[in-house]
């Protein structure tokens, strides 16, 4: 079968889940279009530039279709089963009902999740609910850290079967063991572990227009031979410039993670002043973005992965704080406050 033709099985698939689910957008998530765009890269030389045109029109087609689809139903009158009247009688005078949106966050992590896909990430949900093991101690954090107490990060009083109270995620990090472990025999093959996890994350912070006790995080994590800090700073500047749409310029400042070594801050360059100062940058024409580093030989090892061997980077950032800055959002309290004034310009 050639690669025309599987692709146009896995169309009539689609469209066909299209036509049958509930939620006809979760096939812009299915593992089977995911694993179209993973393979791209996979494709003889010769044919990877129209095999990635076909998906690309495929995904086009399918989000045609899925509005469409859409549009059908909301254009179904709805019927009150309750109400008091009989075969013969006039129906009665039905309100409008206004169409809603997507939540910013939700378009904003779609539009990540897709630039990460095509940049060959596989994408991740996180926790809301995990077990201090993945939260801590295969993150290299130390017995009596400050972050394991409960002033910094939120527990609940269930236990795991250590009898150590469940946490509530403060960073998407809590992922990165169990995806090292999962992908792990790709390295065996020569293939690179590369994943990224996005979900909402929790932290026990004091609320103002810049931070939030809920909000959202993107994590990603790159395995394998010979890999190095430029690659790092490549990789985000790729994804970043993808993002903004605009050239950026980056840096990277020495900091401390437990998970990572050596540890950077991550700085791009204001996207909106190109550096000549303004409100969003501080007039410093600089903005700290993330926390980043090459993945600490401790974390792979709790992986069963040879630091010898293999080696990797990790960053992990706010998506509010991204989403803030590409739309001039001051306030992070707008995004769980509800106000349609707000929720309607997106």
């Amino acid at each position: 079968m050639t690669y025309r033709e599987d692709i146009a099985k896995i169309r009539d698939e689609l469209f066909a889940q299209i036509a049958s689910q509930d939620d006809p957008g979760a096939v812009l998530r299915s593992d089977r279009l995911k694993g179209l765009f993973l393979s791209i890269k996979d494709q003889p030389s010769q044919d990877r530039a129209s095999y990635g045109q076909l998906v690309n029109e495929l995904k086009i087609e399918l989000e045609e279709a899925i509005l469409d689809r859409k549009n059908h139903t909301e254009r179904r009158d709805p019927i009150d089963l309750t109400s008091p009247f009989d075969v013969n009688a006039p129906l009665p005078d039905l309100l409008g009902v206004e169409v809603g949106s997507q939540h910013p966050i939700s378009q904003e992590i779609l539009y990540m999740s897709d630039i990460l896909q095509r940049m060959g990430f596989r994408v991740y949900d996180s926790r809301e609910i995990d077990d201090q093991y993945h939260m801590f101690d295969t993150l290299n954090f130390p017995k009596g850290h400050p972050a394991r107490d409960d002033y910094d990060t939120f527990q609940v009083s269930e236990q795991d079967e250590s009898g150590m109270n469940f946490v509530a995620p403060a960073h998407t990090s809590t992922m990165q063991n169990r995806i090292l472990t999962e992908l792990r025999p790709l390295l065996e093959k020569d293939q690179p572990i590369a994943a990224t996890s996005i979900d909402r994350v929790f932290r026990n912070e004091d609320v103002d227009a810049r931070h939030e006790h809920t909000f959202y995080q993107h994590e990603g994590i790159y395995v394998s031979k010979g890999i190095h800090a430029g690659m790092l700073v490549a990789t985000l500047q790729t994804f970043l410039e993808g993002y903004f749409e605009k050239t950026i310029e980056v840096r990277i400042n020495p900091f401390y993670f437990p998970f990572t070594e050596p540890s950077f801050e991550f700085n791009m360059s204001c996207p909106f002043c190109e550096k000549s100062g303004c409100n969003v940058c501080s007039q410093s024409g600089w903005i700290e973005l993330l926390g980043c580093g090459m993945i600490h030989p401790n974390v792979l090892k709790m992986a069963e992965i040879d630091p010898e061997i293999y080696t990797g980077f990790a960053w992990g950032g706010g998506v509010d704080r991204m989403i803030m800055m590409k739309h001039g959002i001051e306030d992070v309290r707008h995004f769980h406050s509800g106000k349609l004034n707000f929720l309607r310009q997106f």
